[in-house]
């Protein structure tokens, strides 16, 4: 494609001019821009709140809050980054914008409903601020809004639980839509033995908001039910169990980490086998592990709750399951090293996020077997251990995955090509200052600084001065890489139907793709998605 194209695709092509073309969409590309948007400035938001916590935390004493507004901070820090950018942020963006054109298809098999889910999750992000500048103060329980505190405090928790709750309909709606999708709307010769290992990710995703979320929902409104009506579920001087809420919880929040890590796994197992110009090894073990990652991950919830006074069988017994999901996460880093070997590597931007994403999840992987282990999470439980542990995974996983997605699909989706060599100075920023703010937030959690203490003793201070000026360093590499992405979408130079040379189906439509994807006539496949015979990059 020349550098004089004007074609737009999708962008300009709609049955209803302006803005109400946007807001009133069934595009499943459309409605993954839309959400790309609203998560990533919800990302933004919660970066800035995470950003004044470590600056708080520069020093002993008070610095730039006081303790009620700390409380409040990383409370909606929480809230913000688990339930309106990770848990929504590939599936929902990327996988609104790529699922139908992995298959074959024109659109998801539920376009309103796939709007009405956008809709939701703008409902839920309103309300969550709403529930920040409300009278009674922004919520200061925590982003598990543990009880009995969630239960007692003056503080808007009520709203933001249901917030919570309306963002909670929004993946449920998601994941009904996936998964009636890949069962329904693959082209002809789209078997499951050719889906890219993407979608594995997705369907399994999908499974997981259909059956999971609706227990945190339940929850959540129990938490309300308290709050107004006082039904004692969860008070001890009722009769009821605060340990229950833990259960009740959790058995929906350990799941919803697989919600957050599994898609980006496919997003690194759609990456690699391009940039390394291999097919994946090992399809089937990567597919089904998908599939058992989901399953076992949902197995394992109490293992967060070795500290609440569990019995020593069920200390074992949630041990040994969570031992049991390394197994299946294991066998997708091996397959992604062993794809690599021997490989034709070409370090392009997204390939540098997906080895940061194997490097980073490693870290976080080998955390999780400390907290895993009964013995030494005693010791590290409710440090910042966990706190860097988490963040390794999430963001160092899920983060970085999505930022592997934005760099390899953007592209595509807008037909202009970011400055490869601004995006590989941020992704470096953003590695190294990762890595320096959350290493040093697992060391002084081994030392026994405990999380989310407003204060600390002196001996801590050396290692969290440390993790807040690489949350200054992470912060620029943030900062150049979403303006050169803008920038290119803006801007860029045109690009071609395949500027990787990527063997999967999206790379074989104009860029960016028209309005129902593949024109009049549905394609027909009639290879795996990593057969790279025949496949030559565009020039750009």
């Amino acid at each position: 494609m020349s550098e004089t194209t004007t074609y737009t695709g999708f962008w300009q092509e709609s049955p209803r001019p302006g803005i109400l073309g946007w807001l009133l969409t069934t595009d499943h590309k459309r409605i993954g821009i839309l959400y790309l948007g609203s998560l990533i400035s919800m990302f933004i938001v919660g970066a800035c709140l995470g950003l004044a916590i470590r600056l708080e935390l520069i020093a002993p004493g008070r610095t730039i809050m006081d303790a009620q507004t700390y409380n409040a901070t990383f409370t909606v820090h929480g809230v913000i980054m688990i339930f309106m950018f990770l848990i929504p942020s590939i599936p929902a963006a990327f996988g609104n914008l790529l699922l139908p054109i992995h298959i074959g298809a024109r659109d998801v098999s539920f376009p309103k409903l796939n709007l009405l889910s956008w809709y939701c999750y703008i409902i839920g992000a309103v309300l969550a601020v709403a529930s920040i500048f409300g009278g009674g103060g922004a919520p200061d329980t925590g982003w598990t809004f543990y009880v009995p505190f969630s239960t007692q405090t003056s503080t808007n928790v009520s709203l933001a639980a249901f917030a919570a709750f309306m963002l909670g309909f929004s993946s449920i709606l998601t994941g009904i839509n996936f998964v009636t999708t890949v069962h329904r709307l693959r082209c002809e010769g789209m078997t499951w033995g050719r889906l890219p290992l993407f979608i594995w990710t997705l369907y399994a995703t999908a499974w997981i908001q259909v059956l999971a979320t609706p227990m945190i929902g339940i929850t959540l409104v129990l938490i309300i039910l308290e709050r107004t009506f006082g039904a004692g579920l969860f008070d001890a001087a009722r009769g009821g169990d605060p340990i229950l809420y833990q259960h009740l919880f959790w058995i929906y929040s350990h799941p919803a980490v697989y919600i957050m890590i599994l898609p980006g796994m496919g997003v690194i197992s759609e990456v690699i086998p391009t940039f390394a110009r291999k097919p994946l090894f090992g399809y089937w073990a990567m597919a089904l592990s998908s599939l058992a990652i989901a399953f076992a991950g949902s197995l394992v919830w109490a293992h967060h709750m070795y500290a609440s006074g569990m019995s020593d069988l069920a200390i074992l017994v949630f041990s040994f399951l969570t031992f049991i999901v390394a197994i299946p996460s294991a066998i997708k880093v091996f397959n992604w090293v062993s794809t690599l070997y021997k490989g034709s590597i070409e370090l392009a931007p997204p390939m540098l996020y997906a080895l940061a994403f194997i490097f980073n999840f490693a870290i976080g992987g080998l955390g999780g077997l400390a907290l895993g282990a009964a013995a030494s999470d005693i010791h590290l439980h409710d440090t910042y251990f966990v706190v860097g542990h988490f963040h390794y995974v999430m963001f160092g996983g899920g983060g970085f995955a999505l930022f592997a997605a934005m760099h390899y699909w953007l592209p595509k989706f807008t037909g202009r090509m970011y400055n490869h060599k601004v995006a590989v100075i941020g992704w470096a920023l953003l590695f190294v200052g990762f890595n320096i703010t959350y290493m040093a937030m697992q060391a002084v959690g081994i030392q026994g600084m405990p999380r989310r203490y407003y204060d600390y003793v002196p001996e801590f201070t050396t290692l969290n001065q440390v993790s807040t000026v690489g949350s200054w360093v992470m912060a620029l590499g943030l900062i150049i890489m979403f303006a050169n992405l803008w920038r290119g979408m803006r801007s860029g130079r045109p690009i071609g139907l395949n500027p990787w040379g990527a063997a999967t189906l999206e790379w074989s439509i104009p860029s960016p793709p028209p309005l129902e994807n593949f024109g009049e006539e549905d394609p027909v496949v009639t290879r795996g998605p990593y057969e790279f015979k025949g496949v030559v990059a565009d020039e750009y």
